[in-house]
């Protein structure tokens, strides 16, 4: 493949370029003096960054032949970063003589990463390059797990797989299709796929990360994700690591740092000292779960002093249907909602919140009087941490939030938006209807109020014969080593009568693929077609991910027509194979799925991703094609050159808008809600404010807005309310009236339930190195280099009470078991707490199996029903390679896979998984050794029992008889008819 597209780069040369391809510039140089070679002019200016004018052709000299001034010709290709979901713009590189990738750099037209890199970035170029990458489509010869694999055609795999879908749809077998995703890299593909096959197949990692922040974001105001403005706040508010927990990692660590220089005050709240804790203007260090306590006691303080927004207060929360609720004999004013609202919180004092969290009361009412003066310019952000780890967890973001609508720091310069005001998601053409059917593999009745896919269940729940799966995608996604309780998902993926066929698509090695029937190999960031915007700041924009090599053929007169023609080996993309796996699930049309794959320029044809992302480009991004126009370039052309668009600078909430003429021409108003409805339909232009999410009301309408107590109407917040929702009727109606305000619950791993006496300790497993990207980094030789291992943190105290020294052994005891770890002892981290980074322990069970440079070599064992118990042989090994660095790997150690040994803590409200775990150390005995890990499968499904007790089942407290309150938001929403619970259907 490599020679046949350097023999056809090579004829191209001396070519005239094809009509709408863009001409190669004149050659130019960069870091080139005046005693430059003739064939590269001189340059007396030293750029940042190529001017965009000449990325078609640039020149500079090859640093590697320093202090020879060899010139290098090059192409700029923009595309997007896939190492994190902060979709950064990038440029690469293309050597044009031998047509491979020299580099990765920023690209300074991104409005989000601006040029600005972190390291995962770069890194990008040894994930093309990586030598022990999958190059094509391979099939299990022996066993599941027992590391046999043919190669194998794209064919074969497709029609297999493709039939057994066809034959699941016929045969009404709908809920046996599971797609599971990890890091998705993209925005709107599969809500086009999969409702195009009538199934609810998506299953997400969302339930191990982000679950707990999103509910009680929703719960608020029905958007479940925050955008702060931190360059432009005075106050920065930051609940545990964030930024090195991985959520925008580089273009929030930007702004924050703005935001600092120009005069802002950057707070965390973090257990463990991070690395954004260290430039904190105030850190704090609480207990683990005591972050709700510090948020209401200073929610207390700004209530008490009368330091709050009381216009903002007054127009845009549901204080009045907390009083006709809660106190039906009140005078329904807001006066007298100000009274309660002290009474409420009286509680929360200073003393309190110090006494549950650690933290001195004199810190926090520093801290509180910061907030106080922010003038309405507070940013805050929580994600995973404290959210993501504590039984009620959900409720820290509910409360942060608080401190948000208190100081009405909501949708303004410097305060903190809902992400749809700051994200664009054009739409698909041809988009199916929702599907009718419900997955109750996915969306067990158990928990009706969860964010979203019980996706770390699926193994318990089939092990209970709830459901079994005929075919199974996983897809950037590694759940067996990811996961909690992970030796439960080896032992389903091992058992063909519960997944029929397991279809890894990945184009690297992995615990979970290795357990898979087919892996197929899909492109890296660099190699594939991808639309995304993310909330990464007051703003909105979308990127443009291409395949790199392809775009420079493009660029050079010979365009290919399938992106496996400039991949390495027969990689593919995501993109081109769904269609083409739709295409093939309905050979005949009969099916009705062809359809949504037609080409809207060639009916009854097969849609291009030329044609996709064309029409997306042309219909649904606002002012794009005016911009392409102005330069003699379709939109598709523009977003080729440039790799993205700005479509806005600045806040722009939509709550406080009107809804648009059309909708006010025939709409209504309720007498008693004030909530204004329309029979107008809805416009599915963009997804930037979702659709409502109400079923409509059949005389009136569906609901567009909230007159306002002046008259006014405005659109309001996704909410049953219309309003931020300070009290919860959801909540309320749904079995959990005790937290329908915010409140303070204790965690699972309250000090009142751990014994210090007896070495229990809370385990912290919820952060990550910035520098690395989950299973990803396995192929990032780069980033490995720097980061590749993960010690257990220890105060001082504990470890002389324990006898330990930094770089002694651990062994850490579970509910399941046990993991055996290294010490570092640090006062970065407060008494009675150890920590452990998540993303590291990376092992394969065969000396030549695939990912030598990230993987120990373990030898696994089962020793009686449910005990595993695994032993590194060896660590990671120098090794020959077309790649002549792997003979010169220094390090051995890959750390240790803790996530093993974690049973699954369901939240019962938010369905999120808490990672914190009560566990019990000591010094390691004499015939322990590193990275010794003991699992019982048996005590982890009883673990689960014993939380799934926790839930109040929609078949207990559901109000109107369905599986989930239908406002409530659900990604891949099937079909009104779907949410009914069984006993209702009739």
């Amino acid at each position: 493949m490599a020679t046949s597209l350097l023999n056809r780069l090579l004829g191209t040369l001396s070519q005239k370029p094809q009509a709408r391809v863009e001409p190669l510039a004149p050659p130019v140089d960069r870091y080139v003096t005046s005693d430059a070679p003739a064939t590269v002019p001189a340059s007396t200016e030293l750029r940042d960054y190529p001017p965009v004018e000449r990325w078609n052709d640039w020149t500079e000299y090859d640093p590697k032949l320093w202090p020879q001034k060899v010139a290098r010709r090059y192409t700029l290709v923009p595309t997007i970063c896939f190492n994190c979901e902060s979709a950064c713009g990038l440029l690469a590189y293309v050597d044009v003589e031998t047509l491979k990738i020299k580099k990765f750099e920023g690209n300074p037209l991104h409005p989000g990463s601006r040029g600005r890199n972190c390291a995962k970035g770069p890194a990008t170029l040894n994930q093309v390059y990586d030598p022990d990458r999958i190059l094509y489509p391979l099939k299990r010869a022996g066993k599941r797990g027992e590391g046999k694999w043919v190669r194998v055609s794209w064919d074969e795999a497709l029609n297999e797989i493709a039939g057994r879908i066809r034959k699941a749809i016929i045969e009404k077998r709908q809920t046996e299709v599971i797609y599971h995703v990890g890091r998705p890299g993209h925005d709107g593909i599969m809500e086009w796929v999969l409702p195009a096959w009538g199934v609810d197949a998506h299953n997400s990692h969302t339930n191990v990360c982000s679950s707990g922040a999103r509910c009680g974001q929703a719960m608020w105001m029905g958007y479940d994700r925050p955008s702060p403005d931190h360059a432009n706040a005075r106050v920065i508010l930051l609940i545990s690591s964030h930024l090195e927990t991985g959520h925008y990692f580089n273009p929030h660590a930007q702004r924050i740092m703005e935001g600092k220089m120009a005069g802002a005050k950057l707070i965390v709240l973090d257990t463990r000292l991070s690395n954004t804790a260290s430039l904190a203007d105030e850190w704090l260090s609480p207990w683990p779960g005591s972050e709700t306590a510090i948020l209401l006691s200073i929610a207390n303080y700004l209530i008490r002093t009368g330091q709050y927004n009381r216009d903002f207060v007054r127009r845009w929360v549901n204080w009045d249907a907390y009083l006709r609720a809660e106190h039906p004999g009140t005078p329904v004013s807001f006066e007298h909602f100000e009274m309660k609202l002290q009474e409420l919180y009286a509680q929360y004092t200073f003393e309190f919140a110090a006494q549950e969290s650690g933290v001195s009361a004199e810190q926090i009412e520093r801290v509180a009087k910061i907030i106080a003066r922010c003038e309405g310019k507070l940013a805050t952000h929580s994600w995973r941490s404290a959210t993501s780890a504590n039984l009620g967890g959900w409720m820290v973001a509910r409360c942060l939030w608080f401190l948000n609508v208190l100081t009405g720091s909501i949708g303004v310069e410097g305060g903190t938006s809902a992400n749809v005001w700051d994200k664009w998601i054009p739409r698909h053409p041809n988009m199916a209807p929702h599907p009718k059917v419900w997955n109750e593999l996915t969306w067990p009745e158990e928990y009706p109020l969860t964010f979203y896919e019980l996706s770390y269940l699926l193994p318990h729940l089939l092990k209970e014969n709830r459901g079994k799966i005929d075919t199974y995608f996983t897809r950037v996604y590694n759940p067996l080593w990811t996961n909690p309780d992970g030796m439960s998902w080896l032992e389903v993926l091992t058992d063909e009568s519960k997944i029929g066929l397991h279809v890894h698509l990945s184009p690297t090695w992995s615990e979970t693929g290795w357990f898979a029937d087919y892996i197929l190999p899909m492109g890296v960031g660099a190699e594939r077609h991808d639309m995304m915007s993310q909330e990464t700041h007051a703003g909105c924009w979308i990127a443009f991910r291409q395949p790199v090599l392809r775009e420079a053929l493009r660029r050079l007169g010979k365009p290919v027509k399938d992106t496996r023609e400039a991949n390495p080996g027969e990689v593919w993309e995501e993109t081109e194979f769904w269609i083409e796996l739709s295409w093939r699930i309905d050979p005949d049309g009969s099916l009705g799925i062809r359809k949504t794959f037609e080409s809207p320029y060639r009916p009854g044809q097969k849609i291009t991703v030329d044609e996709l992302y064309g029409w997306m480009f042309e219909n649904h991004v606002p002012g794009l094609p005016e911009a392409a126009a102005k330069e003699g370039l379709t939109p598709l052309e523009y977003m080729r050159r440039y790799g993205a668009f700005e479509l806005r600078k600045g806040a722009m909430p939509t709550f406080d808008k009107p809804p648009s003429p059309s909708e006010l021409a025939n709409a209504t108003i309720d007498p008693d809600t004030k909530i204004v409805y329309t029979k107008t339909p809805a416009q599915p232009s963009s997804n930037i404010t979702p659709l409502p999410y109400f079923e409509p009301d059949p005389e009136r309408g569906r609901p567009i807005g909230i007159q306002l107590e002046d008259g006014t109407i405005a659109t309001g917040f996704l909410t049953p309310s219309r309003k931020l929702e300070f009290y919860s009727t959801t909540l309320r109606d749904w079995g959990w009236p005790e937290y329908a305000i915010p409140t303070y619950i204790h965690s699972h791993v309250h000090p009142s339930k751990v014994d210090r006496n007896k070495n229990e300790v809370v385990l912290l497993s919820t952060f990550r190195l910035p520098t690395l990207i989950h299973t990803r980094s396995g192929n990032a030789k780069w980033l490995y280099e720097i980061s590749h291992k993960n010690p257990v943190w220890i105060h001082t105290s504990d470890a002389e009470r324990l006898g330990l020294r930094t770089g002694d052994l651990i062994k850490v005891i579970t509910e399941i078991g046990y993991f055996v770890d290294r010490v570092w002892v640090t006062e970065g981290i407060r008494p009675g707490v150890i920590a452990c980074s998540h993303h590291l322990g990376r092992w394969r069970l065969q000396e030549d199996g695939g990912g030598k440079l990230s993987t120990a070599l373990v030898d696994l064992k089962q020793e009686g029903e449910g005990k595993w118990r695994m032993r590194q042989v060896h660590g990671i090994k120098p090794y020959q390679s077309e790649d002549p660095d792997t003979a010169r790997i220094w390090w051995e150690d890959a750390g240790v896979h803790q996530n093993l040994t974690f049973s699954v803590h369901p939240d019962p409200i938010s369905g999120m998984h808490c990672w914190h775990q009560k566990v019990r150390i000591e010094p390691a005995g004499p015939n322990d050794r590193y990275g010794d890990i003991f699992v019982d499968t048996k005590r982890a499904h009883e673990v689960y029992r014993e939380w799934l007790a926790m839930t109040r089942p929609a078949s207990k407290v559901s109000p109107d008889g369905l599986r989930r309150p239908h406002w409530l938001l659900r990604p891949f929403r099937p079909a009104r008819e779907a949410y009914l619970l069984p006993r209702k259907k009739s």
